[in-house]
C-alpha cells in the first residue's frame, strides 16, 4: 500500500520499521521537530526520523498542520492511508479526510480505557491485569475513533513501563501489518467505542514520581514499576534522596518511611499499609545498583 507515516518516539519507530520491511510504499514521513535533549541540550532527531533517514524516506517536521503550506506534502503524497503512532500533533479534519482510506492510529491500550498520552504508565499504576493494542480509525476527537482491531496482552507482575512498552510496540507493528491487507480489500469493520467506559491517561509529570510512604505498599510498588524508566520514582530513605527502580510489597508495619528491617542485601521500609522491600536504587549522580551494593557503599 501507499502510506504516509506519522509518529515520533521509539514506539512509533518499531511500526515504521515493520512497514518498510514488509515492502509498503512510504512517500512521506511526518515527525516532531528536532528537540534539545541530554546534558548538552543538543538538538536530537526523533526515533522515527532516524529510521526514515536510514531508509532514504522523505521527512517533514511541521510545527502544526493548520496551514495549507504545512498540509501540502500530505496532499502531494497521494497516499491510500496515513498510519499514526504517538505523533504528538493533533490532526485537523481536513488532514483526516485526505487519504482515501483515512488515518489509522496505533494506540497502546484497550480502548476506550486509557485514552490519552500515557496509557502504558497508567495501566500499570492502576493495577490493570491486562492491556493491549487498539487499531483505530481516527476522527477529530482524542482517541475516540471506531476500533478496527484489538489485541490483548497480560501485564505481568514484573512488568515496568519500559518492558511493557517494548512488547506493545512489537505487537502494534504485528497487528498493523495484519490489518493492512484487509483494509486495502475493504474487508475491515469498525466498532464504535463505548464512551461511557472511557478513562483518560494524563501525561506523566515528574512531581508524580515522589513516593508518599503513607500510601499502601502495593500502590507504591505499582508506581515504581509505572515510572520505570521515566521519570523514575524517588523517595527519602533515612534522610537520603534515592531513585527507586525496583521494589516489592511485603509484610511489615511501623511508622511510614521508617526502616523496619535491614540485612546485607535487604532494606525494608514501612508504608501506610504493609511494607516495601527495596531491590534496586540510585543515589544522586550515581548509577543504578542493587540494594546490596548500595548498603555496602553506605557502610
Amino acid at each position: 500500500m501507499r502510506l504516509i507515516f506519522a509518529g515520533t518516539p521509539e514506539f512509533a519507530a518499531v511500526a515504521l520499521e515493520g512497514l518498510i520491511k514488509a515492502g509498503h510504499d512510504i512517500p512521506l514521513v511526518l515527525t516532531q521537530p528536532d528537540r534539545p535533549a541530554g546534558r548538552g541540550m543538543k538538538l536530537r532527531m526523533s526515533a522515527v526520523k532516524e529510521v526514515a533517514l536510514r531508509h532514504g524516506l522523505t521527512v517533514e517536521q511541521p510545527i502544526n498542520l493548520k496551514t495549507e503550506v504545512a498540509r501540502k506534502p500530505i496532499l502531494d503524497a497521494h497516499a491510500e492511508a496515513m498510519i499514526v503512532a504517538a505523533y504528538g500533533l493533533i490532526l485537523p479534519q481536513v488532514v483526516l479526510d485526505m487519504p482515501r482510506l483515512g488515518c489509522i492510529n496505533i494506540h497502546a491500550s484497550l480502548l476506550p480505557r486509557w485514552r490519552g498520552a500515557a496509557p502504558i504508565h497508567r495501566a500499570i499504576e492502576a493495577g490493570d491485569p491486562e492491556t493491549g493494542i487498539t487499531l483505530m480509525q481516527m476522527d477529530a476527537g482524542l482517541d475516540t475513533g471506531a476500533m478496527l482491531d484489538i489485541s490483548r496482552l497480560p501485564i505481568l507482575p514484573e512488568d515496568t513501563t519500559g518492558s511493557l512498552h517494548d512488547k506493545l510496540a512489537a505487537l502494534g507493528a504485528e497487528r498493523l501489518l495484519a490489518l493492512l491487507p484487509r483494509l486495502a480489500a475493504g474487508l475491515t469493520s469498525a466498532t464504535p467505542q463505548e464512551n461511557a467506559q472511557a478513562t483518560y491517561a494524563h501525561k506523566i509529570h515528574k512531581d508524580e514520581a515522589i513516593l508518599d510512604w503513607h500510601q499502601p505498599a502495593t500502590t507504591l510498588a505499582r508506581r515504581i514499576r509505572a515510572f520505570n524508566p521515566f521519570p523514575g520514582a524517588s523517595a527519602e530513605v533515612e534522610g537520603e534522596s534515592l531513585k527507586i527502580w525496583r521494589a516489592e510489597a511485603c509484610p511489615g508495619s511501623g511508622a511510614p518511611g521508617a526502616v523496619i528491617a535491614q540485612s546485607s542485601d535487604s532494606l525494608i521500609l514501612a508504608c501506610g499499609d504493609a511494607a516495601l522491600r527495596l531491590q534496586e536504587v540510585q543515589k544522586p549522580g550515581g548509577k543504578r545498583q542493587s540494594v546490596a551494593e548500595y548498603l555496602r557503599g553506605k557502610r
